[in-house]
């Protein structure tokens, strides 16, 4: 089973390497403890401690199984980063100068791979400008926008009390300091607002399953981020350092929830894929009918967008569940697709929402396990495509049969009909101009005329047959009109609609009607006939009935066969009821577009 289109190419690492980063993120974590504990500067060396034991290790944890996980998505990457960056920023709790200094200018790197983990969960794609300008700006902020800080503000001005020295500083410059922070500030509120924006409205955008993914890490990401806006708002208007510490301090459990929230999603989802793979399995088990897999996989995968596509290996192309060609959406759709395989064969296509990626196993094993079901409807979805590729066939050899007539009534009309009708004038001439004591080449003359005419009436007969003229020119009300004119017996048209409809349409209608006033001709012994043509939701409805003898038979003669015949191919279908002694009325029901 294959999965397509894949998430863009990203680092991979093996187990052996991911090890490599957990014992690093460990020994980081055991030596930051040391030396904070060992500090001789701050009270709160616990947090401290705690900090980088929950949320340092906490998103190195979690990232690394992410990126074990789908090496391909970067949600691991960032979260590792996270961890380490957030180790980065504890270095100014340590006593080493050079290490102080560090995590002075750091302190607060953390912030920018936690925002670029949010804007980028869960896919690990930044989905718009704007997010990417949020990110790069938060970069810029947290790496060089601290620079001047560190190179003119003394770690005193923070009222940190027997700090170690911050080797960076060239001249504590205070009033510089303040106004670069605040202008630092400014940015720390607005940007971590409209990272909270950012994550409402997507999160209003997202389907049904990329809510129940989102939601815990948007909630918690966004307490995050307004815990930070309101604490560098403090900065901003001049707040106590106690004041800051305290909002401080309360925006460190949303951190931490942050992988918690993840790892706690991925379990959830792995318990409701255990769950939902069983009810799949007992449905498959009760025999589904036609239309029951797609409802039984979208229950299984909690997606009730998902669509299924059957793959025709003939004709190398997808079909859905009635046979109908069907297009794989791209990735600019915002769908997915997992291809489902049967012994090393291609059978089907899942087409879902995106965020099932961010749980591979679970789509493919529901493919895997609907892989019978999915064959056995690809095996029907094939016959239908069949059946419907012989209807549209057939559809078209009518079409061309149309189209094929229409040129032979014009021909005989614009042809063999005209040269007659000259001929007939030029024999008109030569009869008036033979002398009246010549009778025998007069009466031979006359009895031409005769002949040609006789055989004119024929041929604008057999050109009617074939198509008439009037149903081409004044459309089918104008035809049945003429057909009841014609009939040797009363035929009174209870109505047909005025409005053109498409020439095969047209043209089907006029020969059934005509076909069946010649029968009654023929053999209904009527004294009276009636026709009636109606529209009714999309289908044209016609009636022609008779007060004859009655016992007519499609099964018998070639006549009605024949107008069934022709009905089918355009999808139509003929009735016929003819009681002996009680007349027959014959119905027909066709596309009236």
């Amino acid at each position: 089973m294959a999965q397509m289109p894949a998430n863009p190419p990203a680092i991979r690492m093996n187990r052996g390497v991911l090890a490599a980063v957990a014992a690093a993120a460990l020994a980081c974590a055991v030596v930051l403890v040391i030396l904070i504990a060992s500090a001789d500067f701050g009270s709160d060396h616990g947090v401290w401690i705690a900090t980088a034991l929950v949320i340092g290790l906490g998103f190195v944890g979690a990232g690394l199984f992410a990126w074990y996980r789908n090496p391909c998505n970067r949600i691991g990457v960032l979260m590792v980063a996270t961890g380490f960056a957030w180790y980065v920023g504890l270095l100014a709790r340590t006593d080493p100068p050079l290490l102080f200094s560090i995590g002075f200018l750091l302190e607060n790197l953390y912030v920018a791979p936690a925002v670029h983990l949010l804007l980028a969960f869960p896919s690990g794609r930044l989905e718009s400008r704007v997010d990417r300008a949020l990110v790069v700006t938060t970069y810029a902020v947290v790496s060089l926008g601290f620079i001047p800080v560190a190179l003119f503000v003394s770690s005193a001005t923070y009222g940190c009390t027997g700090c170690p020295d911050n080797l960076f500083l060239v001249e504590n410059n205070p009033s510089f300091g303040d106004a670069w922070i605040d202008g630092l500030s400014v940015c720390g509120v607005v940007v971590p607002l409209a990272v909270v924006v950012r994550l409402a409205q997507r999160w209003r955008r997202a389907s049904r399953p990329l809510r129940r993914t989102v939601t815990p890490v948007f909630v918690a990401g966004s307490l995050l981020m307004l815990s930070l806006a309101t604490l560098l708002a403090i900065v901003l208007l001049g707040g106590s350092i106690e004041l800051v510490d305290v909002v401080f301090y309360s925006s460190l459990p949303a951190l931490a929830l942050v992988p918690a929230l993840f790892l706690a999603g991925l379990a959830r989802g792995r318990m409701l894929r255990g769950s939902g793979l069983g009810r799949l399995v007992r449905r498959l088990g009760a025999n589904l009918e036609r239309g029951e897999l797609r409802a039984a996989l979208a229950e299984a995968l909690g997606d009730p967008s998902v669509e299924l596509a059957y793959w025709l290996p003939d004709s190398r192309q997808y079909v859905d569940a009635v046979g109908r060609p069907v297009e794989l959406p791209g990735p600019e759709t915002g769908r997915s697709v997992t291809q489902v395989d049967r012994e090393g064969r291609r059978i089907a296509a899942i087409v879902h929402d995106p965020t099932l990626l961010e749980d591979p196993e679970r789509v493919r094993e529901a493919g895997a396990a609907a892989a019978l079901a999915l064959e056995n409807e690809r095996l029907e979805a094939e016959l239908r495509a069949k059946v419907e590729e012989v209807r549209a066939s057939r559809s078209r050899l009518v079409e061309v049969g149309w189209r094929q007539r229409r040129r032979l009534e014009r021909d005989l009309h614009d042809g063999a009909q005209q040269r007659l009708v000259s001929l007939a004038l030029t024999l008109r001439m030569a009869r008036e101009r033979v002398s009246p004591d010549n009778a025998d080449a007069a009466a031979l003359l006359d009895r031409s005329r005769e002949e040609l005419n006789l055989a004119l009436s024929e041929l604008r007969e057999l050109a009617r047959g074939i198509h008439p003229a009037v149903l081409a020119d004044r459309g089918l009300s104008a035809a049945v009109t003429a057909l009841a004119e014609r009939a040797p017996l009363p035929v009174e048209v209870r109505g047909v609609p005025p409005e053109r409809l498409p020439e095969h349409i047209e043209l089907t209608a006029y020969f059934v009607i005509s076909e069946a006033l010649t029968n009654i001709t023929k053999y209904a012994g009527a004294n009276r006939a009636w026709v009636s043509v109606t529209q009714q939701n999309g289908r044209l409805l016609l009636e022609v009935g008779d007060d004859g003898v009655g016992g007519a038979d499609v099964g018998r003669g070639s006549g009605l066969r024949g107008l069934a015949d022709r009905l089918d191919a355009i999808e139509g279908r003929l009735y016929v009821e003819s009681e002996p002694g009680r007349g027959t009325t014959v119905r027909a029901t066709m596309p009236s577009v």
